[in-house]
């Protein structure tokens, strides 16, 4: 029934959810980067942050790849830079309306890890065990 409301949706905006020129696709290209959507929760959990009060609150990221996730979500305009004419200079970040959107859907995903995360781990066991070559870490959940 779901399923049936989707494709409805996708229809009435005029696309096919199957498509590779699909706009919902957008939505995973988006978020494909491991860190992306941690970063977009934590801010739309604290508000806007510096980003070393990011990083604190993250964990376990480095400042290089959180600056990069930055850079992708400003370029994607889920985040919004503010850079203040201090000395020394101080800059934060905050969601955008767009960004904020995707807070519902990153919960949801969340709730779906949590049920399924575990068999995930355990398939990915199997297959390895099976001495076949792990496809693109790109593509799987890394351990």
């Amino acid at each position: 029934m779901a399923d049936e409301a989707v494709r409805e949706e996708e229809r009435d905006l005029g696309g096919d959810p199957y498509a590779a020129d699909c706009q919902a696709r957008v939505a995973f290209e988006v978020l494909s980067n491991r860190w992306d959507s941690v970063v977009v929760y934590v801010l739309g959990e604290s508000g806007p942050l510096r980003p070393h009060a990011l990083r604190t609150r993250i964990g376990g990221i480095s400042a290089k790849v959180l600056n990069d996730a930055l850079r992708r979500l400003e370029y994607n305009g889920l985040v919004v830079r503010r850079a203040y004419a201090e000395a020394p200079p101080r800059v934060d970040y905050s969601l955008t309306e767009a960004g904020a959107a995707l807070l519902e859907p990153i919960r949801m995903m969340g709730a779906w890890a949590g049920r399924h995360a575990g068999a995930v781990l355990e398939a990915q066991t199997r297959f390895g065990a099976r001495g076949t070559v792990r496809p693109d870490p790109g593509d799987s959940v890394s351990r």
